[in-house]
């Protein structure tokens, strides 16, 4: 597994961020701890073959086993019980987390049509969320299996203790922000 990422922040990165941002130690300086990827199926509640499909989709775009997630409350309304198999999830780590981090920047939003960058909004803890409306972008996703398109978050976990810092963070990485529109 190539984790090019990976190879880069322990050579460039991370002296170049510890610059940037003015730390002494170069322990203070932030870095990527996980990548949690999420997706819900509300058609799971009716046909529990659909969520079977879903979870082989995110294990190729991950790279890994994900695990089917369980509905925590009964909602009436949805018609959802407590306990019901609602959705997929894969938390990355280590060389699959760079590696997943490198095709998602390179590879998969420069393929979102009329591109105009992913929003710079954090979480005020220094994490970053971003929502991805077609899981098509990925080059794992076959067109004929699938037989519609779904959603994904990917939610970064940094170990900034701002939002300034973890998006500095992610500008050396190259994560393409919207540019700031200037008054």
């Amino acid at each position: 597994m190539n984790a090019r990422l990976d190879a880069l922040y322990k050579e460039k990165i991370r002296t170049a961020l510890q610059k940037e941002l003015g730390l002494t130690n170069v322990m203070q300086v932030p870095r990527i701890t996980k990548i949690v990827l999420n997706t819900g199926v509300k058609e799971s509640v009716n046909d529990s073959k659909v969520l079977n499909v879903v979870k082989d989709i995110i294990d190729k775009i991950a790279g890994q086993s994900s695990v089917k997630t369980k509905a925590r409350v009964s909602i009436a309304g949805f018609k959802l019980r407590e306990g019901a198999l609602i959705g997929v999830m894969v938390t990355l780590r280590g060389k699959r987390m760079y590696a997943f981090l490198d095709k998602l920047i390179h590879l998969a939003l420069p393929c979102v049509r009329d591109f105009q960058g992913v929003t710079t909004s954090m979480d005020g803890r220094g994490n970053y969320n971003l929502g991805i409306k077609d899981w098509m972008i990925f080059p794992e996703v076959d067109y004929d299996i699938v037989d519609h398109s779904r959603g994904l978050n990917i939610s970064i976990q940094t170990t900034a203790t701002t939002d300034d810092h973890a998006r500095a963070l992610l500008k050396q990485f190259n994560m393409p922000f919207k540019a700031v529109k200037s008054s």
